[in-house]
């Protein structure tokens, strides 16, 4: 990759509605609905409120048909993991039902549903809930008024020419109209950590949502320790870290990633395998992943991305920087999260074949 200076607009990516928010649509009507394709283990969930499953295919799958509740209930739920989507599909369920629906979260999941929801006249209140957790409590049935909605750059996505603009000497990158919702932060925290120069510029709110444009300048990086509470933050972007952390001078340790195991691929042992493949030292100890950086990386590996998005583009990413070129063994499901993704890294500078 050539030195980068320049502005780049990051894409809001067309993601398929998820087949946990289209069933808890209906959850809280009187429709029967059929759901195809995605998994369907928090619309089974939803059953609590009073909707019903009433078809399943084999083995728990989709596609399934829901019938909503004719008079749904509100419910007090406790999610068995940190999951912002099962919490989204309780609080919209709960949309149609009188009184309160509660979501009490162990681990602070982020928040967009219940920022939208406050920007669209919904009163939802959140309350701290033992050490990392929250409760949130919608109060159902509102008055639901139109509201003009900017939807800012994706933080994950941004993530990708971010640390690109960090590791190729040189050079100089603004992402324009990023959001900086503090639950999804994690990743530009760690890398000021790590001695990255990260500016925000314009700060403003749009939507219900913090954004700023950011200007990153590359230059020298330093190993760190990333605590395990900040995963919820910063989940998706630790393949990407790993890269950054590979250019690092010192050991990186992150710790707590176990929900990396159960991503579209076992995400922890393929950022690892990614790495090795280009000449970085890494290991995994327990559910920690350690990455000795060197400030540099040998690259020339072909890269098994087990139809990860994710593993795709930060190893296209570390190609940029590496030594010698890094191949990925398939590029289609990029386009599942970043379809615009190999057209603006060629637009910043980055020669892509």
């Amino acid at each position: 990759m050539r030195p980068a200076t320049r502005a780049v607009h990051v894409g809001r990516p067309p993601h398929a509605v998820s087949a946990r928010n289209k069933s808890s649509s209906v959850a809280g009507s009187t429709l029967t609905v059929g759901v195809a394709g995605g998994r369907p283990d928090a619309s089974r969930r939803r059953a609590t409120t009073g909707a019903r499953a009433s078809s399943v295919a084999e083995g728990g799958r989709l596609p399934l048909t829901l019938a909503g509740a004719r008079d749904p209930v509100p419910i007090v739920y406790e999610p068995p993991v940190a999951s912002a989507q099962l919490k989204s599909a309780v609080l919209l369920a709960g949309l149609a039902a009188p009184g309160e629906t509660v979501v009490i979260e162990q681990e602070a999941s982020r928040d967009h549903t219940e920022r939208m929801l406050r920007h669209f006249g919904a009163t939802v209140r959140v309350e701290n809930e033992g050490a990392h957790g929250r409760r949130i409590t919608l109060t159902g049935q509102p008055e639901l008024t139109p509201a003009p909605v900017t939807v800012p750059a994706d933080p994950s996505s941004a993530s990708f020419p971010l640390v690109a603009g960090l590791i190729v000497p040189g050079s100089e990158v603004i992402l324009e109209g990023v959001m900086l919702n503090p639950l999804r932060t994690g990743l530009f925290a760690t890398l000021r950590e790590m001695g990255a120069v990260i500016e925000e510029l314009d700060r403003r709110d749009e939507g219900g949502e913090d954004v700023a444009d950011l200007r990153v300048r590359a230059g020298a990086l330093r190993g760190v320790t990333v605590p395990p509470e900040r995963a919820p933050a910063m989940i998706d972007e630790y393949p990407v870290l790993a890269v950054a952390a590979s250019f690092a001078e010192g050991t990186t340790r992150m710790r707590g990633l176990n929900e990396l195991r159960v991503k579209e691929s076992d995400r922890l042992a393929a950022t690892a395998a990614m790495l090795r493949l280009n000449g970085v030292e890494v290991e995994i100890e327990d559910d920690d992943l350690i990455v000795h950086g060197k400030g540099r990386a040998a690259g020339g590996g072909l890269v098994a991305t087990h139809m990860d998005h994710r593993i795709a583009m930060s190893a296209l990413v570390m190609g940029l920087a590496s030594e010698q070129p890094v191949r990925v063994d398939d590029t289609a499901f990029i386009a599942t999260s970043f379809p615009g993704f190999v057209d603006m890294m060629r637009r910043m500078g980055g020669e892509l074949s």
